[in-house]
């Protein structure tokens, strides 16, 4: 397990109280899979206590380089984003299982709900690394949250876009517009309700796929079971998965939605 002091190479406001950090973490880089976070101490102090999971956004690994989309929710991540070039930045990690890359799959799908984008943006980068092009559904409240189109066609992939007040593309939800032409093994990631959407099409369209989770978590390493989850288990029962080290990453049809 790796602990590191990465120093802050570049923080960018993408938005307002949305921001992207690239830190040098060499050995971190080297190690990260899609899907997987790093657990962020935000302060220089014991206030607040606790890390931040963040999902690992982008990686160079020859340079060194990971980088993190967060949106601004509180005392931490706020701390974060007051934190400029050169500063340091401690970060245990990378944690979790990640996404399952593709082998002998005709198509990749990711359904990506607003911020949602964060963990999937590394694995859009590794699916083209692979020269895999994925079809990328893109959804979000109004067009202006919709991250990183230009970046997402460099990487030779296809955007279709929604958005709930119809100001780009398809006017209603993500899953709504995927729903129309349901086909390929799919990656998603967003808002519970619209994973619980999400699972309910792979579903009954008898595809293959998987989720990334976002839940609080306390110690990032499953000893504090802060962050469980309901998953299916043998013999159609039930049981508590630890999203920080069974996830954050599950086969779609495994969580139990409530």
């Amino acid at each position: 397990m790796l602990i590191t002091d990465a120093e802050i190479i570049q923080q960018d406001e993408i938005l307002p109280g949305y921001y992207r950090v690239t830190l040098s973490a060499f050995l971190a880089a080297i190690a990260a899979k899609p899907g997987q976070f790093l657990h962020v101490r935000c302060g220089s102090t014991l206030d607040p206590l606790l890390r931040r999971p963040l999902s690992i956004h982008a990686v160079n690994r020859e340079r060194g380089e990971i980088s993190l989309f967060y949106r601004i929710v509180g005392r931490g991540t706020a701390l974060l984003a007051g934190k400029r070039k050169g500063e340091k930045v401690n970060l245990l990690g990378p944690l979790g299982s990640g996404f399952t890359m593709p082998v002998g799959v005709s198509a990749a799908v990711v359904v990506a709900g607003g911020i949602g984008i964060a963990p999937l943006y590394f694995l859009l980068q590794e699916l083209s690394a692979l020269k895999t092009c994925a079809d990328v559904f893109l959804g979000a409240s109004t067009s202006k949250q919709l991250f990183f189109t230009q970046e997402i066609e460099a990487l030779g992939h296809r955007i279709f876009s929604a958005t709930d007040d119809g100001s780009v593309g398809y006017h209603g939800t993500v899953v709504d517009l995927f729903e129309q032409n349901p086909a390929g093994r799919v990656y998603g990631c967003g808002p519970a309700g619209m994973l619980k959407r999400l699972s309910q099409v792979i579903k009954q369209n008898e595809l293959c796929g998987e989720l990334s989770l976002e839940e609080r978590m306390g110690c990032g390493v499953g000893a504090c079971l802060s962050c469980v989850c309901k998953t299916v288990n043998e013999g159609n029962g039930a049981r508590y998965s630890r999203v920080c080290v069974d996830g954050p990453v599950f086969p779609a049809g495994e969580v139990v939605w409530e």
